[in-house]
């Protein structure tokens, strides 16, 4: 089925650098699909990276993709095979279609498929649009007490629970989070929501620091950037050592960076016997202090998207055991989009989760 009179505007990443307004067909969808009407899309740090950099990892821009993976919407029409979603429901979009039939899938690790499709990972085009096709089974219903910007957010959060899950938190744990933008924000959030007895967040940015005082966090590190010339493992043994004479070291220590010297630091402040979650993408090779790792014991464990997050956090959020609104700092129309993009870029005016409302 298809609502051929409508307009679909997308938004396109022509090249690197260059994002355009471009209308294309409202898709046909199969039988197991269905077709969404989306209404807002979150911008992501990774999508940002694919229009300043072209790529990100092995995943390479190659032609023209539409950016965006963070949505939510309404349903205009279900395929034949649909049963539990109708027209008009309001749905959270997991982004990413996995095979259903390697062996990652079949024994429940879904998120590590080899032949995923991931909206706006090329050459796989993205959300950012006003009519999107999308696997019915990959859609959840949103209750009437969540709102369309609210489902969003589900998957920045469905990180922040993978991750959360992978690190096994326990109650009354101390846990460090390095980064205190969207993700690492959250996973603040799931520490408490894991019991956590205290949860301490580090950044260079002051004003995020300010807002992460009253979201799910009790203590604040201002880091300071590395002295001109000074080799990365040198500052954060440094850093370490002064972020040590007012915090204890921790039981879970969680990376939404990707920077060689939080990674170093993670290591460092994580207990003897704890745990390391490398969240955030940084440089493929990374100098890391192994031999200190090894003789403590410190695990480290990688984060790849998520897995079953979609129907917890949409339970979580609507019984307000983690609230994501106050991340939600700006939102444009979809006709500025590039304005939107422009805004995350810049980082001004303090924002956090900046939506695009289709």
């Amino acid at each position: 089925m298809t609502l051929a009179h409508e307009t679909n505007v997308n938004v396109v990443l022509r090249k690197q650098g260059e994002i355009v307004l471009e209308e294309r067909p409202v898709p046909t969808i199969q039988p197991d699909e269905v077709l969404l009407n989306i209404k807002v899309t979150g911008i992501c740090g990774s999508d940002v990276h694919y229009w300043l950099h072209g790529g990100i990892g092995d995943f390479k821009l190659k032609a023209p993709m539409v950016l965006g993976h963070e949505s939510a919407g309404i349903v205009v029409a279900i395929g034949d095979n649909v049963k539990h979603l109708q027209v008009g429901d309001r749905v959270a979009v997991e982004p990413g279609v996995s095979c259903r039939l390697c062996e990652e899938c079949k024994t429940g690790h879904y998120n590590l498929c080899k032949d995923m499709k991931f909206a706006a990972t090329p050459p796989i085009d993205g959300t950012l649009c006003n009519y999107y096709a999308h696997a019915a089974d990959f859609c959840y219903k949103i209750p009437d007490n969540l709102s369309l910007e609210e489902a969003a957010c589900i998957e920045p959060l469905s990180v922040a629970i993978h991750t959360a899950n992978r690190s096994n938190i326990r109650s009354g744990d101390r846990v460090m989070v390095f980064g205190a933008g969207p993700v690492g924000l959250l996973c603040c959030a799931m520490a408490k929501a894991a019991g956590a007895g205290h949860v301490s967040i580090a950044d260079i940015s002051p004003s995020r620091l300010e807002f992460a005082k009253s979201y799910y966090t009790d203590s604040q590190i201002v880091l300071q950037r590395p002295e001109v010339g000074e080799p990365n493992i040198e500052y954060s043994r440094r850093t370490a050592k002064a972020i040590l004479e007012t915090e204890e070291m921790a039981d879970v220590v969680i990376d939404a960076t990707g920077a060689e010297t939080c990674v170093q630091m993670s290591l460092m402040l994580a207990k003897n016997g704890g745990c390391v979650v490398l969240v955030g993408m940084g440089s493929a090779v990374q100098s890391l202090p192994v031999q200190e790792l090894g003789a403590r014991e410190v695990d480290i464990k990688g984060i790849f998207r998520y897995r079953n997050t979609y129907p917890r956090a949409v339970k979580m959020l609507s019984a307000g055991t983690i609230d994501v609104k106050p991340l939600i700092t700006h939102s444009y129309p979809l006709k500025n989009a590039l304005d939107a993009f422009e805004h995350v870029k810049s980082g001004r005016d303090g924002a956090i989760k900046v939506l695009i409302l289709g």
